[in-house]
């Protein structure tokens, strides 16, 4: 049983339907939902003291525990492969059930996503229980729960600032390494490679690469892209340089398993993606709509590239998440964006999404969109989201890509589909 501040009486929430589709009693917060019967009560790092729940678990002295906690727990019961980094690990995540699910090796998978492959039986899509040996999670850097685990297999895909800084954060993925029986890492970024073990299954996407594990021959068509990985090609429906490298990780560890080429081959073409990583909707009037969970500066640029070949223009919009990392990622942000954007691209944003809870609101998206702007950078602000296409119609060509970006908001999905259909 459990709580979120989006249940609301009387109206409909579909990850509500579908725990207790599942037969999981949820309840609105301050609903009185801690009874006597509640062994112990689970948080995430974005609960704070001052919710209701919390309150009365407190008064009523029962135990409090973080998720991360919670999750670690779990991994103890299972073989588990742990995949880390500060960008693809859904996506990463995904990729490697899809594998492993294909190879017949039944695993289980708690990830920070909805795999569409479970959203489509009716499940939130993020987490599922399979009869198997293996457990794929999610390895969380930014609230420091990834050193709380002992994996079996480590990954690390990549290290960029995000919600800490560079020396913090490798800090945290030394103790990982440190905590992984066997660990695989991303030759092709630099601080990731540090980190390395010379492991014969670390992978690398830089071309002429002489790694063990060595993806080549990248080709992007649309939506999908093509590559090579030790003479045997693989095509995969997701865009993007960047989930070649996000499959070459799952490959890594599925070929450390034992898993063939073949299987992983035929496993990656059934790849049906993650809810929100460059979901496309389709095409109206020349438009190719885009939604996308990029939120840090370096995740936004890596979107921003993969959908350029969609369409002769990109419009991309960014909803900033959080007054503080917004502030602590200002600059990074600018640099990165402005970086990536062809002559007759642009950037629109809309005011930074607000959670609740106590901040300092001394920074404002369009802060961001005027430092773009002195940078010569097509860059325009609309405060409000609903007056985003009202503004943006005259801006597209018969040949565009309107890009949405974003994370955190529950209901940026909902947003996505109401400009699809205003398009």
């Amino acid at each position: 049983m459990g709580s979120d501040r989006q249940f609301v009486s009387g109206e409909f929430n579909e990850s509500r339907k579908a725990l207790e589709d599942q037969g999981i009693i949820c309840f609105e917060q301050g609903a009185g939902g801690i009874t006597e019967q509640v062994d112990r009560v689970v948080v995430s790092t974005a609960v704070e003291d001052t919710v209701p729940e919390v309150q009365q678990a407190k008064q009523m002295g029962k135990p409090i525990i973080k998720r991360s906690e919670l999750l670690a727990e779990i991994v103890k019961t299972k073989k588990t492969i742990a995949i880390g980094g500060t960008s693809g690990k859904s996506t990463t995540t995904a990729m490697l059930f899809e594998i492993m699910v294909h190879a017949g090796l039944k695993p289980s998978i708690i990830g920070g996503a909805g795999l569409t492959r479970l959203i489509r039986q009716g499940l939130i899509g993020n987490a599922a229980y399979g009869e198997g040996e293996w457990l794929i999670i999610e390895a969380d850097e930014s609230d420091g729960s990834i050193v709380q685990y002992e994996p079996e297999i480590g990954v690390l895909l990549n290290v960029d600032k995000d919600h800490q800084d560079l020396d913090a954060l490798m800090d945290l993925f030394s103790t990982f390494k440190k905590h992984s029986k066997k660990f695989i890492v991303n030759l092709a970024h630099p601080l990731s490679a540090k980190l390395s073990l010379g492991s014969a299954f670390d992978f690398d996407c830089t071309e002429g690469s002489t790694a063990l594990m060595n993806g080549t021959g990248f080709h992007q068509k649309g939506a999908n892209i093509a590559f090579y990985v030790d003479g045997h090609s693989f095509i995969l429906h997701a865009p993007g340089r960047h989930n070649m490298e996000n499959a070459m990780a799952a490959l890594s560890v599925a070929h450390s398993l034992g898993i063939s080429w073949h299987h992983c081959s035929e496993a990656l073409k059934q790849y049906e993606g993650i809810y929100r990583r460059h979901q496309v909707y389709g095409s109206k009037n020349g438009v190719t709509l885009i939604d996308d969970f990029a939120h840090n500066p370096v995740k936004c640029a890596r979107s921003i590239e993969a959908c350029q070949p969609f369409s002769d223009k990109l419009i991309a919009w960014f909803q900033p998440h959080g007054y503080g990392p917004t502030r602590f990622l200002r600059n990074d942000f600018v640099e990165e964006i402005a970086k990536v954007l062809r002559p007759q691209d642009e950037i629109w944003m809309s005011e930074i999404y607000y959670a609740g809870g106590t901040a300092v609101k001394d920074i404002s998206a369009g802060d961001l969109i005027n430092d773009l702007k002195a940078k010569g950078v097509n860059a325009f602000f609309v405060a409000d989201r609903n007056h985003l296409l009202d503004n943006m119609r005259s801006h597209f060509t018969s040949s565009t890509t309107l890009l949405l970006m974003g994370a955190r908001d529950p209901s940026m999905g909902d947003f996505a589909k109401a400009v699809w259909d205003g398009l």
